[in-house]
C-alpha cells in the first residue's frame, strides 16, 4: 500500500515528535572494517587498543553467523552487549509481505525505516530455487530513473538509493528466512561451511539501476564477498545494467564482479525507445566499454540479457544483428521470454519464434539459453518488480523537516 503522512493530525505530530526524541542508533551491518572499528571507538564503548579484536568478533557474528541481536553474541561480555545495543542496532527490515509461487520462487516486500526527514520505503526482493544452485535477485533503489518501456520498475518513478546496509540486509533476510545460517547452537569457533547454501548465487536486478547507486552497491558487494564472512564467490555475484557507460570499468575494477547487461535491441532507434538511457549513453559506446571490461575472457563472459517482445524485435534478421553487434565479445545471451504486467502494450514473443531466435544465436557459436520464466503467477518475475512507496512531495519534506526539529527542542 501507499505509505502517505497526514501531518496536521495530533497522532501523527505526536509519533513524529517521539521518533524526533528517540536516541538515534548507528547501523553496523554495511560498515567496512575500518568504518566498523571507528565507529566503536569514537561511541567510547571500545578503547583503540582493543578495536581490531572487536572488530573480528562483531564480523563474525554479523556475517558467518547471521545474529540480528547483540545477546546472541555469546563471547562478548555482558556489559558490552548491553552498550553496543544501547548505540547501535543490527535489526532486520521489516517483512510486510511473503509470497511464494507455485514453481517454488519467493517474493518478499522489505520496509525500511525512514532516514532523515522521508517516510518509510519498501522494496521487493526474489529468490528463485533451481536444480544445484539458488539465486536471490537483489534491489538497489527504491524506484527507478530509467522508465524501459518493458519494465514494470521503471513506471515507478525513484524515491531514493539504498544503503549498503539496505542492500545487505536482503540478502541477510533471505538467509534468516530459508535457515541458510548456522544453528544457533553451533560451536563458537566451528567450521562453518561456505558451500551447500540455498543461497549461492546473487544478481544485482532486481529494482533500479546498481551502478546509479554505484558506492553503496560497491560497498555491499565487497561485504558479500568476504572471504571471513558471507563469503559468496565474486562469480557467483552478477551486476546488470542497463548500459551506464562510466561505471562499467569501474564495476570490474573495482568490484571484479561478473556482469550483465540489458541490451534487448540491436539499433539504437529502437533501443532509445526500450531503454531510454541508450539517448545518452548508445550502443557503439555500450560495446566498446562491454570490449574493455576488467577480466573479460571466455571463463569471464559477459551476460546480455534479451527481452522477447512479439513483433518487436524478435525477427531473424534481429537476431542476425544481434550476432553481428557482439562479434568479438566473449558473451553469453540471455533470452528472456517477457513477463506480462498490468497496463503494458507489450506481448511474449511466440515460443516457436523465441526458439529459431535461440537456434540461429547458438550456431552462431553463442551460449543462448532461453531463461525460463518464474514467479510470474506472484509478479516476481523479470521486470516485474514494483512497490508503492512513492518520492515525498518538497511541501511534505520541509514541513516533515520542521517537525523532527521542533521535536528535539522540546521537554
Amino acid at each position: 500500500m501507499t505509505l502517505s503522512l497526514d501531518l496536521t493530525t495530533d497522532a501523527t505530530r505526536d509519533a513524529l515528535r517521539a521518533r524526533a526524541a528517540a536516541p538515534f542508533k548507528g547501523e553496523l551491518i554495511g560498515l567496512s572494517r575500518e568504518e566498523l572499528a571507528e565507529a566503536l571507538v569514537s561511541s567510547g564503548i571500545v578503547p583503540e587498543r582493543q578495536a581490531k579484536m572487536r572488530v573480528q568478533q562483531l564480523w563474525h557474528w554479523l556475517y558467518v553467523r547471521g545474529v540480528s541481536d547483540f545477546a546472541d553474541m555469546f563471547n562478548i561480555s555482558k556489559d558490552l552487549r548491553a552498550e553496543l545495543a544501547k548505540h547501535f542496532t543490527i535489526a532486520r527490515p521489516e517483512i510486510v509481505e511473503e509470497q511464494i509461487s507455485s514453481d517454488g520462487t519467493r517474493k518478499w516486500l522489505f520496509r525500511f525505516p525512514p532516514r532523515g526527514a522521508g517516510r518509510p520505503v519498501e522494496i521487493e526482493t526474489v529468490y528463485i530455487p533451481e536444480e544445484g544452485r539458488g539465486t536471490l535477485c537483489i534491489s538497489s533503489q527504491v524506484g527507478c530513473t530509467l522508465t524501459c518501456s518493458f519494465c514494470h520498475t521503471g513506471t515507478q518513478k525513484l524515491v531514493r538509493n539504498l544503503t549498503a546496509e539496505e542492500i545487505l540486509a536482503q540478502l541477510m533476510t533471505a538467509r534468516d528466512r530459508l535457515g541458510d545460517f548456522p544453528e544457533r547452537d553451533t560451536p563458537a569457533g566451528a567450521i562453518v561451511p561456505a558451500e551447500g547454501r540455498k543461497i549461492s548465487n546473487i544478481v544485482m536486478m532486481g529494482m533500479g539501476e546498481p551502478l546509479y547507486n554505484f558506492e553503496a552497491v560497491k560497498k555491499a558487494l565487497l561485504i558479500a564477498s568476504d572471504g571471513d564472512g558471507l563469503a559468496l564467490s565474486r562469480r557467483r555475484i552478477t551486476l546488470s545494467t542497463s548500459g551506464v557507460v562510466p561505471e562499467i570499468f569501474r564495476t570490474g575494477e573495482e568490484i571484479g564482479v561478473m556482469l550483465a547487461i540489458s541490451l534487448h535491441a540491436t539499433n539504437d532507434d529502437l533501443r532509445d525507445l526500450l531503454v531510454p538511457i541508450n539517448k545518452k549513453y548508445p550502443l557503439k559506446d555500450l560495446i566498446d566499454a562491454c570490449r574493455a571490461y576488467p577480466g573479460l575472457s571466455n571463463a569471464r563472459r559477459i551476460t546480455f540479457e534479451y527481452v522477447m517482445l512479439k513483433d518487436v524485435n524478435d525477427s531473424l534478421e534481429d537476431a542476425k544483428a544481434l550476432v553481428k553487434l557482439l562479434k568479438g565479445v566473449p558473451a553469453k545471451i540471455n533470452l528472456i521470454p517477457f513477463n506480462p504486467w498490468p497496463g503494458t502494450n507489450y506481448q511474449c514473443s511466440d515460443w516457436e519464434t523465441i526458439e529459431k531466435f535461440a537456434d540461429y544465436i547458438n550456431n552462431a557459436g553463442y551460449a543462448s539459453p532461453i531463461r525460463t520464466p518464474r514467479g510470474r503467477d506472484i509478479l516476481a518475475a523479470c521486470g516485474q518488480l514494483k512497490s508503492e512507496s512513492e518520492r515525498m512531495k518538497k511541501t511534505e519534506r520541509l514541513a516533515l523537516e520542521a517537525m523532527m526539529i521542533a521535536g528535539h527542542g522540546e521537554a
